[in-house]
């Protein structure tokens, strides 16, 4: 099965710009592979991150993206102490 992985990330205001370019530069492989497997949007206040990758990968990916998060805790800011950092929603891709 192909997982779908949304996460919301809210940088400092004065960190935005530095942590956008980390982001990029973490994911720029998957972002360019054919087809590519990562995609990021933006909004004002947030960097959302979108991940399609498969159900085999997901634990082994999933534990990679948080040693990675820990490196960029400092560039933003906690939406809860629930959340912390983030906010990930992962579910199974709908064919048709």
């Amino acid at each position: 099965m192909t997982k779908i992985s949304v996460i919301r990330f809210k940088p400092k205001p004065e960190c935005f710009d530095t942590f956008l370019s980390n982001i990029k530069e973490r994911s720029k492989d998957r972002a360019m592979a054919t087809p590519p497997t990562h995609y990021l949007m933006t909004t004002d206040e947030e960097v959302v991150a979108i991940v399609i990758r498969s159900d085999a990968e997901l634990a082994e990916s999933s534990t990679r993206g948080v040693e990675w998060l820990d490196t960029q805790r400092h560039l933003l800011v906690a939406y809860s102490e629930e959340d912390r950092h983030t906010i990930p929603l992962t579910g199974t891709m709908v064919t048709y």
